[in-house]
């Protein structure tokens, strides 16, 4: 299991992001390493994450529990042959693109060492508007994503350190539920059912997803 890349996007304006500034950094391209990965510090407010990349709409992305996003080269493959064109490394918005991780597979609350930075699952890509133009052409893009149930994982920084293209990916910590990134996030989109078996992540899982499966249960 190894990070075939280190990924950052630059700041810049589109036409199809809701955000007021018009614009985003999720076209983002590899970089040579070694990259600092720090944590933000405060949920959703300062700078953090890897060093170099622009994070423009906090509402959805970035932040403690939103600190790097992860998605398996596998995943990139398999969605070229369904759109019939390349996806370089970066382009949906990765910071990093692995090889033999089974990254939604992966539980809430496990942790990988990459480099000398440890980092820990938190959550799957919820599939937004600025996700649907960076894509383009393609229509009903959400609800395919969706429906594939293959997010990719977000995941905060529990050790700073620096990471490099072709590090080894460890897993350090595996915690004891059966909660995965897949299943959290068809949990948020498509099966609200699955939210009682969402809380047994606990305290690892993203804050809002955990406060809305709180929410759910109350109900």
């Amino acid at each position: 299991m190894k990070l075939l890349t280190v990924n950052v996007g630059k700041a810049a304006p589109v036409p199809y992001t809701d955000h007021p500034s018009g614009k985003t950094g999720i076209d983002k391209l590899p970089v040579e390493g070694p990259v600092r990965v720090a944590a933000p510090g405060v949920a959703g407010k300062g700078p953090g994450g890897v060093e170099g990349d622009s994070v423009c709409d906090q509402r959805v992305h970035g932040g403690d529990d939103q600190a790097v996003y992860a998605f398996a080269r596998e995943d990139l493959d398999r969605w070229e042959k369904e759109l019939g064109r390349p996806l370089r490394n970066g382009f949906f918005g990765e910071n990093l693109t692995t090889s033999g991780v089974d990254v939604s597979g992966a539980l809430i609350g496990e942790r990988w060492r990459i480099g000398s930075a440890v980092l820990e699952v938190t959550c799957g890509r919820i599939p937004c508007q600025t996700f649907a133009g960076q894509v383009g052409v393609e229509k009903g893009w959400q609800k395919r994503f969706t429906q594939e149930g293959a997010p990719g994982a977000y995941l905060r920084v529990i050790e700073p350190g620096e990471i490099s293209a072709g590090d080894m990916v460890e897993i350090v910590h595996r915690p004891d539920h059966d909660v995965t990134v897949a299943v959290q996030f068809r949990a948020a989109t498509l099966d609200r059912s699955l939210l009682p078996r969402v809380l047994t992540a606990g305290e690892a899982l993203h804050y809002e997803a955990l406060e809305n499966a709180r929410k759910y249960v109350e109900k």
